[in-house]
C-alpha cells in the first residue's frame, strides 16, 4: 500500500512536470499543504523531504520550498561518464547526430599540443550534435589518438564510444582533467546548435587518460547555457 506522503509527492511531481507549478515558484506553506491534503504536518514534511532529495525543490530558510527547473540536465563535474550513460538516466531521450568522422593524418599544432602528440601521430576527429527535446543543445568535438584507437565507425560514434573502447578495444579509461570556460559561440556552434539568441556557451574541455597515464582523448563539449546544471559533491576537511 502506498503511503500518503508518497501520494502527495507523486501529485506534486506531476504538477511540476506538467508546468502547473512553474520553475522558481514557491510551493504552498506546510500549513497550507496540510489543509489541502487533509493530513498531518509530519506527512507533509516527509513529502517535501522526498521532493528535495529528488531534485524537485530547494528548501530555503525563511522563504519555503522553491521549485527547481527540471528542464535542466545534471552533468557531473568530477565524474568521468559517457554521454550515453547520462542519457540512459534522462527522461527525455536524446538523439546523437554524427556530423563528422575523419582521420587526420597531419593534425594542427593546437590538437598536437592538447594530445601531446609527436610529428607522425594521427588523430580521429569526431563531431557530434546532441539533440534533447527536439533542440540541438550540445556540440561534442572529440579527438582520439589513433595509436590507441586504430579504427572506429560512424555507428559506434552514434551509440557509445566509451563502450567500444572499453568492451571491444579493452582500453582501461582511468581519469580526466577538466576545464570549464564560458566562450562566445563560434560559427560552427551557430551552425550545429539551436542557440536561440544566446551569446555565450559553456565549454567543458576534457583531457582523458588511460590506466598507464597515457593521454588518449581531448574533448570539447560545448553546451547551450540554459539547459544544464553542472553538479559536484564537495566535503570540507580540516
Amino acid at each position: 500500500m502506498t503511503n500518503k506522503y508518497q501520494i502527495i509527492f507523486n501529485t506534486i511531481v506531476d504538477q511540476i512536470k506538467s508546468g502547473e507549478i512553474p520553475p522558481n515558484s514557491l510551493l504552498p506553506s506546510e500549513n497550507e499543504l496540510k489543509e489541502q491534503y487533509d493530513t498531518s504536518r509530519e506527512t507533509i514534511r516527509k513529502a517535501l523531504n522526498l521532493l528535495a532529495q529528488n531534485g524537485y525543490i530547494q528548501k530555503v530558510r525563511g522563504k519555503g520550498s522553491i521549485v527547481i527547473d527540471i528542464n535542466k540536465f545534471d552533468f557531473p563535474v568530477s565524474g568521468l561518464v559517457s554521454f550515453k550513460e547520462l542519457a540512459d538516466k534522462m527522461e527525455k531521450k536524446p538523439r546523437t547526430i554524427v556530423n563528422e568522422l575523419s582521420l587526420i593524418f597531419k593534425p594542427d599544432a593546437y590538437i598536437k599540443q592538447q594530445l601531446q602528440l609527436s610529428g607522425k601521430d594521427q588523430v580521429w576527429k569526431i563531431v557530434r550534435t546532441r539533440e534533447i527535446g527536439g533542440k540541438k543543445i550540445i556540440l561534442d568535438k572529440d579527438y582520439l589518438a589513433a595509436k590507441y584507437v586504430p579504427s572506429i565507425t560512424e555507428e559506434i560514434c552514434a551509440n557509445s564510444i566509451y563502450a567500444y573502447l572499453e568492451n571491444d578495444l579493452n582500453l582501461k579509461i582511468s581519469f580526466a582533467k577538466k576545464e570549464i570556460v564560458v566562450e562566445e559561440p563560434t560559427a560552427e556552434d551557430r551552425s550545429f546548435l539551436d542557440l536561440e539568441g544566446f551569446h555565450n556557451i559553456v565549454v567543458i574541455k576534457n583531457y582523458v587518460y588511460l590506466e598507464d597515464a597515457s593521454l588518449f582523448q581531448y574533448t570539447e563539449s560545448r553546451h547551450r547555457p540554459d539547459k544544464f546544471r553542472f553538479v559536484d559533491f564537495a566535503r570540507r576537511t580540516q
